[in-house]
């Protein structure tokens, strides 16, 4: 196909371009009008007078009109010449061309001044024209009647002005009022918060001094050429402080805190999140000037700016995304990395299995078309916030101009915008730009040490009896604790204290509130005895083991009180903060997950429960990312590089067929791994026996036992509530191993066990 050619520019036409045939009549017919409207005037003005005798009459009065019909027939008559013979238009051209060349040596804005001053001339000279025409004056004195006519059409003009603004004050009133709210303002009297309120956050506090200090100080880097950082995100995991650091902000600096609910930016109508938006920055602006600056926060900033939810799961929650009903709770006993790895994955397919299209799906989609903040409000905070240095003010930007002045640039606002949010990867790219949110902090979890200052901070405000020591290790044992967690953690041991009639907080206080909050009440139900035994024999299996391979994380709680979600559970933490995770590791994290599976085929002659499926679900996950993504299987290639290359796949196979064979060819690698561990879970167990059988007395017997009483069983020494020495005494062991054998037999003929659960002497 062969390709048309361009349009030619403007400077290599020959002849000039057609006007169109509006173009060509429309002074004439404005022209015409006018000398009708003149003659109307003469007929009006003289009762009898004819139409042919008033033409006559103002055809001769009048005879300035056709000298101008006249000039724009000849100006006509030039056009159509020129857009016919081209020697004709580049003769003009050039002459044209001279005069555009002379005008050009005037400056833009003197050329726009004067041909505003021309048009105005024409304009006053051609009411002057009407108006003595209808007022029987010579034009110049007519125009001085131009007022009294105005103040004769006033009555009229004043009900049909009163009817409008009647009207546009009912939508200024409706959507003034909409726009109200959502916005708090505290003024630097009114913010006690200081930085030394904020604990665990040194190194995210340390880099917003910087901020304050050219805040305060904003010659300091302006006068080398620099400019003020006008934008902070704060972003972490919910309760770690974000708030708490702004409005430290504003009481370090002295300077009012403007609090933005962004939920208020949500409306009913479209155009109310623009209009808040504005009223908002009007607001900032004056505060900025009257103060020397203001903080701005944007609390769950993602509302404002979302683009669609693409947020991980934070490491360390206890399996929150596993939702099974009477299981094991397995993801408590893997390190907090693994839960995370596998919450995330499954997270993630249920996104893909959400996001097909259903007919609620598609009635939720369209309803409400008119609410939520949407792309104008959004777009009206990016103008905002980049658009601080336009001209502002009715005198600045209208009279100025008026009277030909430049509108004077506006001062510098001193704006702090901080925004927060727990999911930064949903914000739009234009609001995370520089010059909008200068600096990006992670407000993350704190560290051992920021979880110790902030325990000593909250333990401050109350009465309690722990010591140092006892301090350092509950910041070990809630690796994962935010400020408002363990602002939370600190008030429920004072209610634990008060419900026992004291006013001290003690460390067991501490641990039943640990314990409420981490697995939440018990549901008031009682096992049956055979039930109860396999679930103590399940969650012994995972103690033990854990407790023989695991050196990186170390038991926190083992329990086998139903929950909402779960039959039983053994929760494990890291000692110690740390970031990098190794092979041995993960294959720890196997072995105690497939402990239950081995656990209970050892201990019930072949038979296993269905509480074994979330564990195994972890195993296969975390076995299948070892195998195909992190070089800890037989392989070394990256099963997600060959997918995508397509690596693999046989002479002349399909694309399907080479994926399928690499998922068969990656199961396979998975299974034989998972096999092998599990045969080493085997003989770990059967090697530990009467540690298995000794854990699970002590779970029948007490429900619930602290990492130190698990460890004290094991080890056969006194724990917090067990005394593990007992289960050194071979007459207990021989007793317990009696009263497994009568379960194991209740349980194959699905009765009640012969014996009763023994009492250790």
């Amino acid at each position: 196909m062969a390709i048309s050619s361009t349009r030619p520019k403007d400077s290599d036409r020959k002849v000039r371009i057609h006007l169109s045939f509006y173009d060509r009549i429309k002074f004439l017919l404005f022209f015409s009008i006018t000398f009708l409207v003149l003659v109307w005037a003469d007929m009006a003005g003289e009762e009898g007078l004819g139409f042919t005798t008033a033409l006559e009459q103002s055809a001769y009065r009048r005879w300035w009109i056709f000298p101008l019909f006249a000039i724009e027939f000849i100006r006509q008559a030039h056009f159509l010449i020129a857009e016919l013979a081209a020697p004709y238009h580049g003769f003009w051209q050039s002459y044209f061309g001279f005069v555009d060349r002379q005008l050009h040596r005037l400056s833009d804005w003197t050329r726009f001044r004067l041909s505003r001053v021309i048009k105005w001339l024409v304009f006053i000279v051609l009411l002057s024209i009407v108006l003595g025409a209808i007022y029987k004056e010579t034009p110049v004195r007519a125009l001085f009647f131009a007022p009294k006519a105005l103040w004769s059409a006033l009555p009229v003009l004043a009900q049909l002005s009163f009817a409008v603004v009647f009207i546009l004050i009912q939508f200024v009133a409706l959507f003034w009022f909409l726009s109200r709210g959502g916005i708090d303002t505290y003024f630097p009297d009114d913010i006690k918060t200081r930085f030394s309120d904020v604990w665990g956050q040194d190194h995210v506090l340390a880099r917003i001094r910087e901020n304050l200090v050219f805040l305060e100080n904003p010659e300091s880097i302006e006068k080398l050429g620099g400019y003020v950082p006008g934008g902070i995100l704060l972003w972490g995991p919910p309760g770690t402080g974000k708030t708490l650091m702004a409005e430290s902000m504003a009481g370090e600096t002295g300077k009012p805190f403007v609090f933005v609910d962004p939920g208020a930016f949500n409306n009913m109508f479209f155009g109310i999140g623009i209009l808040k938006v504005k009223g908002l920055f009007r607001k900032l602006r004056k505060l900025a000037l009257r103060y020397g600056g203001v903080v701005v926060f944007f609390d769950e900033a993602d509302a404002l700016g979302n683009r669609g939810i693409m947020t991980n799961r934070p490491p360390g929650s206890y399996a929150n995304g596993f939702d099974k009903k009477n299981e094991c709770h397995g993801a408590t006993y893997l390190s907090s990395f693994s839960q995370s790895l596998i919450a995330t994955r499954q997270l993630s397919r249920r996104s893909v299995e959400a996001e097909k299209p259903t007919l609620i799906n598609r009635f939720m989609m369209g309803a409400g078309g008119g609410g939520g903040g949407g792309m104008g409000t959004l777009q009206a905070l990016l103008t905002e916030l980049s658009g601080l240095k336009k001209p502002r003010g009715f005198f600045n930007r209208i009279v100025r101009r008026t009277l030909g002045m430049r509108p004077k640039n506006p001062p510098k606002y001193r704006i702090l915008v901080v925004m927060a949010t727990n999911m930064p990867e949903s914000l739009d790219e234009a609001l995370l730009r520089p010059g909008r949110i200068d600096r990006m902090y992670r407000v993350g979890y704190p560290s051992k040490a920021g979880r110790i200052r902030t325990y000593e901070g909250y333990f401050e405000k109350i009465s309690h009896s722990l010591s140092k020591e006892e301090i350092e290790k509950l910041a070990i044992i809630t690796p994962y604790a935010t400020g408002a967690t363990i602002k939370d953690l600190v008030n429920e041991s004072l209610i634990m204290a008060i419900r026992n009639e004291r006013t001290t907080v003690t460390w067991s206080d501490i641990l039943k509130a640990k314990q409420l909050k981490q697995l939440g009440p018990s549901e008031d139900v009682e096992y049956i005895e055979r039930e109860r035994h396999a679930t103590a024999i399940h969650e012994a299996c995972h103690a033990v083991m854990a407790y023989r391979v695991r050196k990186h994380m170390e038991i926190d709680i083992a329990t086998i009180e139903k929950g909402a979600e779960y039959l039983g559970m053994v929760a494990s933490i890291p000692p110690d903060d740390q970031f990098t995770h190794w092979k041995s590791e993960y294959q720890s994290d196997i072995l105690v997950a497939l402990a239950s599976l081995s656990g209970e085929r050892m201990f019930f002659d072949g038979d296993n429960s269905s509480g074994v499926s979330g564990d195994l679900e972890s195993a296969t996950s975390i076995a299948g990312l070892m195998e195909g993504y992190w070089g800890m299987g037989s392989t070394v290639s990256s099963y997600a590089s060959s997918r995508r290359m397509e690596l693999g796949a046989p002479g002349g196979a399909k694309p399907n067929d080479s994926k399928a064979e690499m998922r068969r060819a990656l199961a396979d690698r998975i299974e034989d791994n998972l096999a092998t561990l599990l045969e080493k879970s085997e003989s770990l167990l059967r090697e530990n026996r009467r540690e298995v059988l000794a854990v699970a007395h002590a779970l029948e017997a007490n429900k619930t036992l602290s990492g130190n009483d698990v460890h004290a069983v094991i080890e056969g020494r006194k724990g917090d509530v067990v005394d593990g020495a007992k289960y050194e005494n071979p007459e207990n062991i021989a007793a317990i191993e009696a009263y497994h054998l009568s379960a194991l037999q209740a349980h194959r003929e699905h009765r009640k066990p012969d014996l009763p659960l023994p009492v250790l002497i």
